[in-house]
């Protein structure tokens, strides 16, 4: 998939702010600081579409991304550790829990996990949960160029094993790096694919 045509549109601080679409959409979501505004960039081709930022839990908003004009990139809230209060924390999780099973034409969200990292919980308990609630979604693990090649493979075995406890088939998991554009034309190739799958549906 070639993209030539990505513009924001609007910031939402609870799902009934958002567009009033039928387009697919499809979220990104991660812990604080795991490269998910890079990642969102490196997607589109854009080098500042999605503000990057070195303060863990900037995006406090639902960001909506159009793109080609036939689909919604929404960029979520990060999950787990963030500077701001238990208020703000809860708040943050009660926007993400909403929108996640409330909107209607949210197609897929990507899980993104920081690559040099082993397991965490706070990214399985999420996993989980999405499982739990019949959300589709896959793994996106990012910042792989990071880290040498045998850490990479080292965290990746673990978080696979972890997976196993708990599913009998395990989701889907694609590697990637904002700085190397590995994985880009796999993440959109799947938005693709959903997006075509999800219109067939609406006719």
């Amino acid at each position: 998939m070639e993209i030539n045509k990505a513009e924001f549109v609007k910031s939402s601080q609870k799902n009934s702010e958002c567009p009033d679409t039928k387009l697919p959409e499809f979220g990104f979501i991660g812990r604080s600081n795991v490269g998910k505004s890079s990642l969102i960039n490196m997607l589109t081709g854009r080098k500042s579409l999605a503000k990057t930022s070195t303060t863990p839990g900037k995006t406090r908003l639902i960001n909506h991304f159009l793109i080609e004009d036939s689909w919604f990139l929404v960029d979520l809230p990060g999950y787990g550790y963030a500077k701001v209060s238990k208020k703000d924390r809860e708040k943050f999780g009660n926007l993400i829990e909403e929108y996640i099973l409330k909107r209607e034409n949210l197609v897929c969200v990507f899980v993104l996990i920081d690559s040099r990292h082993k397991p965490q919980a706070i990214d399985m308990e999420f996993i989980t949960w999405l499982g739990e609630k019949q959300v589709p979604f896959n793994i996106v693990f990012t910042k792989s160029d990071k880290v040498s090649t045998n850490v990479l493979n080292t965290n990746l075995k673990a978080f696979a094993e972890s997976l196993s406890e708990d599913w009998e088939e395990l989701p889907t998991r694609i590697l990637s790096s904002s700085v190397t554009k590995t994985g880009r034309e796999e993440i959109l190739d799947y938005i693709n694919d959903y997006s075509k799958t999800f219109m067939a549906s609406e006719k």
